[in-house]
């Protein structure tokens, strides 16, 4: 097929289309023809028409077009009450009634309108131009009409997969609830939210059933594996003995086994210089389906036959939205010195401190070796110890943030700080912080660094071998003050390690060595851990 305008240069702008010239049979011929008739009315030739359709001879036809001349803008008037029906929907300059368009951006436009009064809760309202007529040779103008229907609003929410689904989420993380106007595309950016909880997770978009007076929405979703063990096997030389002495901890998180999103902590940590650490914690969150959760817990710590510490809080937390949490709480800790006698530095004491915390989390839940990308923690709390010696005002502060800075699918840098700071005139030892270790500044004991006042960076630079395969670098450095004897320290770490994706968890392997400004670096010193993070 050849077709022509009605001079050379409308044929030059017909060929610049590409249409196609060949065809199996003649209706195909005339479905070509009406496609870019149609063309042609979208770049403002409007007037396009068929003149003729002529055989020339078995295998050939021609047609002639008219496409006359090329509108190139379109003004649309409004109505009087438009603005006031869909406030904010469009911008034109204030007291004007009308908007001005290039004729190629009308398409776009209107269906972008459309898109925006159905997300007003009108998902069948349609947009039509009437009254359209030439102001100038290039120039058309038309009013908008809007055909409107009943405004839906979302009447019914029904979980499919996942039955038990706690419905606290759906009204408080999810923030979708009956009675709200319906605007699909905002129910699908919600619904995502879906795959960064750690025990459910999207199945397929959500479906809406529309019946002549209700509005059902029906969410898909399946229970995920959330309960988590965690724990790592360490050994190293022990320099007194030369003997290889052994740590490790285990760390078991129950979570939503009975379908409220409630998470159990059960934690225990022997480390090489006998001391043992206990923890147990429950976190309830959207009580009576409401934003606010409860956590309560309870942390023991015993140093071989010295002092032990008993730490009890209870705090009450509100879930701003999905990422953003904060709680207020009270915590008391109760030590008990376990040698003969009292001494200045070390005795009974009791705390009473009431807590501030703040805490975001940003996840990555398409990643399985690193599924949360940015995490920040913050606490102070404030109060007071009592003991022999009278009653001392006390504050503590303690953060804990990382980050995973992607460089591209295989590379990345993920660094890390911590650390805490107790203000008092006067400390005790078994008030002060404990760290060192794997998940603290690596190539050190676990918990062997006593301090008042401590901050730990670690960095790594982590490469994909695999999607469950990766190898890194261990370059830490610390710096603690320990007031009660006079003592200003920095520490370092070095080392790598690898983490492997199986069927049992996260295997991870790290092999670091520390030093310190008054101690030389020692290979001997090193020390290896294993870790196994498991989900079942």
């Amino acid at each position: 097929m050849k077709i022509l305008g009605e001079s050379n240069e409308k044929t030059s702008i017909i060929d610049s289309l590409n249409y196609s010239k060949s065809f199996d049979d003649y209706i195909s011929l005339l479905n070509q023809i009406e496609r870019l008739k149609t063309k042609l009315t979208k770049h403002g030739y409007i007037d396009t028409s068929i003149e003729s359709i002529t055989k020339q001879n078995d295998s050939l036809f021609e047609a002639k077009l008219y496409l006359g001349d090329k509108v190139n803008r379109i003004r649309i008037y409004l109505k009087s009450n438009f603005k006031e029906t869909y406030p904010n929907l469009i911008n034109n300059t204030k007291g004007e009634d009308y908007i001005d368009l290039e004729i190629t951006e009308l398409e776009s436009y209107l269906d972008n309108l459309n898109a925006k009064v159905a997300e007003l809760g009108d998902p069948f309202s349609t947009l039509q131009l009437i009254n359209l007529s030439k102001l100038k040779p290039n120039l058309i103008i038309a009013d908008l009409k809007i055909v409107s229907n009943q405004k839906r609003r979302i009447d019914n929410i029904i979980i499919k997969g996942y039955y038990k689904f706690p419905t606290s989420y759906v009204k408080h993380f999810l923030k979708l609830k009956t009675g709200k106007s319906f605007n699909l595309n905002a129910i699908k950016k919600k619904v995502e939210l879906l795959n960064e909880l750690r025990f459910a997770s999207k199945i397929k978009d959500p479906e809406v059933l529309f019946t002549q007076d209700s509005t059902t929405l029906y969410i898909y979703v399946e229970k995920t594996k959330t309960n988590n063990f965690d724990g790592f096997l360490g050994f190293g030389t022990n320099e007194s003995t030369n003997k290889i002495e052994f740590d490790g901890y285990l760390d078991l998180k129950i979570i939503n086994n009975l379908n409220y999103g409630e998470t159990l902590n059960l934690f225990y940590k022997s480390d090489e210089i006998d001391q043992q650490t206990f923890k147990v914690d429950a976190d309830i969150p959207y009580l009576f389906s409401t934003p606010i959760g409860i956590q309560v817990g309870l942390k023991i710590f015993r140093k071989d036959s010295t002092f032990l510490n008993a730490n009890q809080y209870a705090k009450v937390n509100y879930q701003i939205n999905t990422q953003h949490k904060i709680g207020i709480g009270i915590s008391t800790t109760n030590s008990t010195n376990l040698l003969a006698s009292d001494t200045d530095i070390l005795n009974d004491y009791t705390t009473n401190y009431y807590t501030l915390q703040y805490n975001y989390t940003r996840t990555q839940p398409l990643d399985p070796l690193f599924p949360i990308n940015f995490w920040f923690d913050f606490s102070s709390s404030f109060g007071h110890r009592d003991n022999n010696l009278g009653k001392q005002k006390q504050s503590v502060f303690s953060f804990d943030t990382y980050k995973i800075f992607n460089l591209n699918n295989k590379n990345s840098i993920y660094t890390r700080l911590n650390g805490a700071t107790l203000t008092s005139n006067d400390y005790l030892d078994n008030e002060l912080f404990r760290f060192g270790g794997i998940n603290s500044i690596r190539g050190f004991e676990e918990n062997s660094l006593v301090a008042n006042l401590y901050g730990v960076i670690n960095t790594e630079y982590r490469y994909r071998l695999s999607n469950s395969i990766y190898v890194h670098s261990v370059f830490d450095a610390a710096y603690f003050e320990h007031k009660l004897s006079n003592n200003k320290e920095k520490l370092f770490g070095f080392g790598f390690g690898l983490g492997l994706l199986t069927n049992a968890g996260l295997f991870r392997l790290n092999y670091s060595s520390g030093k310190s400004e008054s101690r030389p670096f020692k290979l001997s010193d090193s020390k290896v851990h294993l870790s196994l993070t498991a989900t079942f």
